[in-house]
């Protein structure tokens, strides 16, 4: 199972700003010569391997960039100024293809790394550079060259940061619909979710994290029953595990009883996996009376003894899911700190 995210961007670099015609015009010095000066080099753009970041989320809602232009030759010998560069910080393991040929551009392997993806263009001569023994006053120019403008391809293979787990039916392909870009296939009946499907959490400007939401797991998954047992291995290099539950099933069975059934397929299949970053998600809430959801999940929490972090959520309103979004964007950045050190970046590119 390879999941796949991808964005298209267009990118411009500046053109180069053009020559200039200008003479030297200064009291007693008639012939005072030709000082026009070259145009400034448009502005590059760059992509920068950011080790922080594992989405393209952030490439959907900013699909443009464009460098700023030299600025224009101007006389008594000066030059313009080269354009402001662009840089764009992606994620490491990124693919930059040509969106209309399909060739392979780029491949940021390496944290930190830098590449020029758009070329701004150079800037165009003045007449001081057409001076000569013969050409004493030249009027020619150069405009300036056209910088590089591409279509852009990016794709990145992504693990998912986080895996739901939960009995068919638990509200799961509710939750990552209501917090992420993913459209699972939502029903009142069990096994809804027939694949994999996988979302990008996005919490802000460069913050995000990747969700999967597997097939149910019933009694027995860890043996071959059902179809939850044919994804737990991907569950293995998650960095958290959400243990969604439905606190009001409408069949009348135990929550308690369901919630114990699959933490026991977990251990059974694979003690690594057991022994993961568990989080409790009572969900479906807007079925309980307020007057009494205190009460329930209390009584959930001590039945099953569990002392880890317990949220409590509505799948299908919403409510408190923003909060729950929040912990674990926070848990998997503290992951990540822990796991590898930061490389070093240029602190241009920062």
């Amino acid at each position: 199972m390879k999941f796949v995210d991808e964005a298209f961007i267009d990118v411009a670099a500046g053109d180069g700003g053009n020559g200039c015609v200008s003479f030297r015009h200064e009291k007693y010095k008639e012939f005072g010569g030709p000082n026009g000066g070259d145009g400034g080099r448009g502005g590059h753009v760059f992509a920068v391997a950011d080790p922080s970041l594992n989405t393209l989320v952030d490439f959907r809602y900013a699909r443009r960039h464009d460098a700023k232009r030299g600025q224009h030759g101007m006389g008594s010998d000066m030059f313009g100024a080269a354009g402001d560069d662009v840089t764009l910080k992606m994620p490491v393991g990124t693919i930059i293809s040509d969106a209309e040929t399909g060739e392979v551009l780029h491949e940021l392997l390496v944290p930190g790394e830098v590449i020029t993806i758009a070329k701004g263009g150079d800037g165009g001569f003045g007449n001081m550079r057409f001076k000569s023994a013969i050409n004493r006053a030249p009027r020619q120019k150069t405009p300036g060259w056209p910088g590089d403008k591409r279509s852009l391809k990016l794709e990145l293979k992504v693990l998912a940061d986080v895996g739901l787990l939960g009995m068919p039916n638990a509200g799961k392909s509710t939750f990552i619909t209501a917090v992420s870009n993913a459209r699972p296939r939502i029903a009142d009946y069990p096994f809804t979710t027939l694949h994999p499907n996988l979302g990008v959490v996005r919490v802000g400007p460069e913050q995000s994290f990747v969700v999967a939401d597997l097939p149910g797991l019933i009694e027995g998954a860890s043996e071959g029953a059902g179809l939850g047992h044919q994804f737990l291995r991907h569950l293995q290099r998650t960095r958290l595990l959400l243990h969604v539950i439905d606190i009001a099933p409408f069949d009348g069975a135990d929550p308690v009883a369901q919630a114990k059934s699959i933490v026991n397929e977990l251990k059974k299949y694979d003690k690594a996996l057991y022994e993961k970053p568990r989080w409790l998600v009572l969900n479906k809430l807007d079925m309980v009376p307020e007057d009494e959801r205190a009460a329930k999940v209390k009584d959930f929490v001590k039945r099953l003894r569990f002392k880890g972090p317990v949220f409590e959520i509505s799948a299908l309103t919403r409510e408190g899911c923003e909060a729950l979004v929040k912990a674990v964007y926070q848990h998997i950045k503290a992951q990540q700190v822990l796991e590898q050190p930061v490389a070093e970046i240029d602190p241009r590119f920062t």
